[in-house]
């Protein structure tokens, strides 16, 4: 088995990059998720509420990021340093406010107001002490640093499914290629590439932004792919599931085509 490849999300909910390289850190891949937009009141905003989001890519840029919208065109935006409080799902953390420039080229791309934050280093946000050691810290992610799925099992579930997706879809960080069979990763528990040890924790639950294209945030195909990954038996008590959550138990870097070895686990 081995990677088959490498992607981050800069801003939460925001266009991502394929990468060829990464660097896997306490909160996982370096960069990952840093940014959020929330909304006046300070909670975050995602593709579920304003599919529009999806019309907005973030590039790192030295050390900020580069926003562009096909209409609106590029807006760079400084690490910012003025600290206000935000809720991301029921936690409420400290992260920092970009300026009002940010705020309204984001506000005009969805239509609505919408402000954009940063977590700084000295900016904690713990991960679910039900499923992680004390010190283990994750950034704008739903609830885990890393996000690990497998093309076979993306296989399994297009040979069922009328229209195809693309794994781009499920938003993963890590996809492994080479399993034994569909729907391995499940009985991963730990594994090895190179240097970087992980701790699949738990399935990862999912939501209507799998229903929605990638690029354009429309749903155009109904519901799917959350039926047909029911019907394939992909679910758990909190919902329908692909992938597996992951948590660093080293760091390091890591890279496409970097073999995979399976720790503990099936």
């Amino acid at each position: 088995m081995h990677i088959a490849s490498l992607a981050f999300y800069p801003v939460k909910s925001l266009r991502g990059s394929a990468l060829p390289r990464a660097s896997v850190e306490q909160r996982g891949i370096a960069g990952d998720r840093r940014w959020m937009v929330v909304d006046e009141q300070g909670r975050f905003v995602t593709r579920r509420e304003v599919p529009a989001l999806a019309h907005i890519e973030a590039k790192v840029s030295g050390e900020g990021i580069e926003l562009r919208h096909e209409e609106l065109g590029s807006l760079r935006c400084a690490v910012p340093d003025h600290p206000i409080s935000v809720r991301v799902w029921r936690d409420t953390v400290t992260a920092r406010l970009a300026g009002a420039d940010a705020a309204a080229f984001l506000s005009q791309a969805v239509g609505r107001p919408v402000q954009l934050v940063y977590q700084s280093d000295p900016d904690i946000r713990r991960v679910d002490p039900a499923f992680s050691d004390a010190d283990d810290l994750v950034s704008f992610a739903d609830g885990y640093p890393l996000l690990v799925t497998t093309e076979e099992s993306l296989a399994a579930l297009n040979a069922r499914l009328s229209h195809p997706i693309p794994m781009e879809r499920f938003r993963p960080n890590i996809v492994v290629r080479g399993t034994t069979g569909t729907w391995a990763e499940q009985g991963w528990r730990r594994i090895r590439i190179g240097e970087v040890i992980l701790r699949l924790v738990k399935p990862c639950v999912r939501c209507i932004v799998t229903t929605q294209d990638h690029l354009t945030g429309l749903r155009s195909h109904g519901d799917e792919p959350l039926p047909t990954l029911r019907a394939l038996g992909q679910r758990s008590r909190s919902g329908v599931v692909f992938g597996q959550n992951a948590i660093a138990e080293t760091t390091g870097a890591i890279a496409v085509g970097d073999p995979v070895e399976i720790l503990d686990g099936a």
